[in-house]
């Protein structure tokens, strides 16, 4: 859990805006962000479940007033958070493979929260 609160503090440290985002306590918010990263990583192999189920999450976070610029923000909030608490275990190789990762699963997102703007109209 600490991990979780490590990477919101990061998170408003780069973009103090986000902070507005999140109306939920950060402990309860903190526990999905945990599970999300546990079901990315359990479902690397699995594109089929892993994108459709990231892509909903993209859907329901437009609604809380995530916009794409965030996704840059979310991501260097991340990888920072890993080196920090990691410390020399997250080195290069882990970070271009989480950043490669992250990009990958971002412009899923960015594409689906995209198209459910566009039928909204």
């Amino acid at each position: 859990m600490q991990v979780a609160l490590i990477f919101y503090a990061n998170l408003f440290r780069i973009a103090p805006e986000t902070e507005a985002l999140f109306k939920n306590d950060l402990t309860s918010q903190g526990e999905k962000l945990m599970d999300t990263l546990a079901f990315v990583v359990d479902h690397l192999d699995e594109p089929e479940t892993l994108l459709p189920a990231a892509c909903d999450l993209s859907v329901r976070h437009v609604g809380y007033g995530v916009t794409e610029e965030h996704y840059a923000f979310v991501k260097r909030a991340l990888l920072t958070t890993f080196a920090d608490f990691l410390g020399p275990d997250f080195g290069p190789k882990e970070h271009a493979a989480w950043s490669q990762t992250y990009d990958e699963l971002a412009s899923h997102m960015i594409a689906a929260a995209r198209n459910a703007e566009m039928e909204k109209s």
